[in-house]
């Protein structure tokens, strides 16, 4: 199953994604009862997730 985890699970308070995938908890949690479909869909709208949470909290990316 394909998965867009890359281990860094951290959750961004204010947007309630995880920085490291772009997922919410509730996607997190149900992602292997998700249809493939749904997954995909899911997938196809993380990137543009990511970028967002990156221009609105840079500094949920910093060490």
């Amino acid at each position: 199953m394909a998965t867009p985890c890359v281990r860094v699970c951290v959750v961004e308070p204010a947007s309630s994604l995880c920085i490291g995938c772009g997922r919410t908890l509730r996607e997190i949690g149900s992602w292997a009862s998700y249809s493939h479909a749904t997954r995909a869909a899911i997938m196809s709208a993380l990137p543009e997730r990511l970028d967002r949470l990156k221009a609105s909290a840079p500094d949920a990316f910093t060490d």
